[in-house]
């Protein structure tokens, strides 16, 4: 569980050094709960690569869900 938590927080970390996408063009969707919930289905479909494609891969499937 504690490797768990770990690699959470060492991919949050990761993913707030980068530009991800934070407003949705849609603004009745413009919510941290609408947010997560887009942010996890993408995680779900790309799961984390030890290189760190996944990153780019979550960038790309928050753009096509509307998330600027």
């Amino acid at each position: 569980m504690k490797t768990v938590v770990t690699i959470l927080g060492l991919s949050l970390s990761l993913i707030a050094c980068i530009d991800m996408q934070t407003a949705s063009q849609d603004p009745a969707k413009n919510t941290k709960a609408a947010y997560n919930k887009d942010l996890k289905g993408c995680q779900e479909d790309y799961p984390e690569a030890g290189s760190g494609a996944h990153i780019k891969q979550w960038i790309s499937c928050m753009n096509l869900k509307g998330w600027k």
